[in-house]
């Protein structure tokens, strides 16, 4: 069965890791990019439709069930007879840096919201699909988390940040053991550095060697692509990524 007749799903689009993954999957299949706001898939959309490649962006509140629920009746609408190859959550959650004294529960909810309940309903749309592909997917049907450094590692004043984190890897590898022997891919990436973005850049500026000590986000696509293009004989549960100057 030809590629072009199954999709990726990239939720959490930006101008970072969003941006990359949706960019190096359309290489192969066409992709849906999902955000909260048009304006942070518009430009990918357009630059992936320029290169040659197909991509749909759909407005979705990952956070919402209803909304993740009408997202992929829209995806199966716009793209009939399409099938589902590889999902990608990455979506960003944001964190409040705080003494853990001044922290309020809102805030605890916010990164619940953004990092396990919202994986958590993603996965839940995302898995009958992947199931279905897998006789005919070119590659073990992929569901791919991005995690952080925080996944691992709870520092101080991170603490409601490290808490969704902490939570969504636990998610992972639940579903990792329920569906892999199934024939679906679930994958765990933990971002253990900062991610070359233009906010990035300008929250670090003074910093020396800054282009040494930033991800770059297309060579995390890669690794998302080699993820999901495993043979199921040798599959990668968690992998973690850092820049060769990284502690750890």
């Amino acid at each position: 069965m030809s590629k072009q007749a199954f999709h990726a799903i990239v939720a959490g689009v930006g101008g970072g890791t969003g941006r990359s993954v949706a960019c190096r999957f359309a290489r192969n299949y066409p992709v849906v990019l999902l955000a909260r706001r048009p304006e942070s898939f518009n430009d990918v959309v357009a630059e992936i439709q320029k290169s040659g490649g197909k991509a749909l962006g759909v407005v979705a509140d990952i956070t919402d069930p209803a909304s993740v629920t009408s997202a992929f009746e829209t995806i199966k609408k716009e793209m009939p007879g399409s099938r589902l190859a590889a999902a990608i959550y990455n979506v960003n959650s944001g964190f409040a840096r705080k003494p853990f004294l001044e922290l309020k529960r809102e805030d605890l909810d916010t990164s619940l919201d953004g990092t396990v309940r919202g994986g958590f309903s993603f996965a839940q749309a995302a898995l009958p699909l992947l199931l279905e592909s897998v006789p005919d997917s070119p590659y073990p049907p992929s569901l791919i988390f991005t995690g952080a450094t925080a996944s691992i590692k709870a520092s101080a004043n991170f603490a409601t940040f490290a808490a969704g984190k902490f939570a969504l890897r636990a998610l992972t590898q639940s579903l990792a053991r329920e569906f892999g022997p199934k024939g679906v891919h679930i994958a765990h990436a933990i971002i253990d550095g900062f991610i070359d973005t233009p906010r990035v850049r300008e929250l670090m500026k003074d910093v020396d060697a800054l282009d040494e000590k930033m991800i770059k986000p297309d060579a995390i696509a890669e690794s998302y692509w080699a993820l999901h293009t495993q043979h199921r004989s040798a599959l990668t549960q968690e992998l973690d990524l850092r820049p060769f100057t990284e502690t750890f």
